[in-house]
């Protein structure tokens, strides 16, 4: 067994591939130019996850190892991006992407664990030339705030269809509990 296998989240990323192919082979068929690309991107996006994962546990160097994960993280946004825009062009509903949904909030909190402990510098403050600290270009205070309106999204399918995954609290402090 490779190293990598072990490892929760690339077995995870595994399991939202296995469910993701059969949504794959359901939105696609005789389709026009834009349903082609969705479904490409999403099938791209979630191999790029499981293969980054994999490349970055197998480097040495945490800077490295961080790189390959925190890519392997931006490639499960894009997946769930691409479900969400699978949905908001009427080729699945809501409640079909939801358990993808669910995985993928795991994984890109799972992914987060790993880059703050591999490159903990990607997620410190720094200081401008007027000594003023502000985060990096594209980084919050808050890491996961990223995976936080997923989260909200998979509460409100959740609690409208009368679903009981969480009915109090914010799903930003449930994102910070991942």
């Amino acid at each position: 067994m490779f190293d990598h296998e072990k490892l929760d989240v690339y077995q995870l990323e595994l399991k939202f591939l296995i469910w993701v192919t059969p949504l794959l082979v359901d939105i696609s068929g005789p389709s026009e130019t834009q349903r082609r690309e969705l479904i490409t991107q999403l099938d791209r996006a979630s191999l790029s996850a499981l293969l980054n994962t994999a490349e970055g546990n197998g480097r040495r160097q945490g800077r490295q190892r961080a790189r390959f994960f925190d890519d392997a993280r931006g490639s499960a946004i894009e997946c769930a991006a691409c479900l969400d825009a699978s949905v908001a062009k009427g080729l699945a509903t809501s409640e079909r992407v939801l358990p993808g949904k669910e995985m993928l909030v795991r994984i890109v909190a799972m992914l987060t664990k790993l880059v703050e402990r591999f490159d903990p510098k990607l997620y410190r403050v720094r200081e401008n030339e007027s000594g003023v600290t502000q985060p990096f270009e594209d980084e919050d205070d808050d890491s996961l705030s990223a995976i936080a309106p997923m989260f909200d999204e998979i509460v409100r399918i959740r609690t409208s269809d009368g679903g009981s995954t969480r009915t109090k609290g914010s799903a930003s402090q449930s994102a910070k509990i991942l």
